[in-house]
């Protein structure tokens, strides 16, 4: 990631630096975590804040996240149960690659989406 072209083989397909770019490739990865950055939520909460997004969804996203150990879950021993999700210390540390896509989007997504229509119209 240096730019030195002797550093070339740093973006291999087994090369680390792909982790993160592999952990926020899921469609709602970057949504969740960033809905958490403000503390713990329970996952209606979590719902509720994101919109349009599914039980199913959110629950497949929140299990892969918590594997990943970008996300804890903590049950509490209540009637009826209660669980929470909180970001972990390396859950916390996408948020700023996060944010640095969201200001990249508001700079370039609309030249982004007006290449993708030119190029659908053509039938690239």
């Amino acid at each position: 990631m240096s730019g030195d072209p002797t550093h070339d083989h740093e973006f291999i397909a087994d090369c680390r630096a792909r982790l993160a770019f592999d952990l926020l490739s899921g469609t709602w990865t970057s949504v969740v975590l960033f809905a958490l950055r403000d503390g713990p939520l329970r996952p209606g909460e979590l719902r509720d804040r994101i919109g349009g997004v599914s039980h199913k969804v959110l629950t497949r996203t929140l299990r892969r996240l918590e594997r990943d150990g970008l996300v804890a879950r903590r049950r509490y021993a209540e009637a009826p149960p209660r669980v929470e999700y909180e970001l972990t210390g390396p859950g916390r540390g996408l948020l700023e690659p996060i944010l640095a896509l969201g200001r990249w989007t508001e700079r370039h997504a609309d030249e982004v989406l007006a290449a993708q229509e030119r190029a659908e119209v053509s039938g690239r």
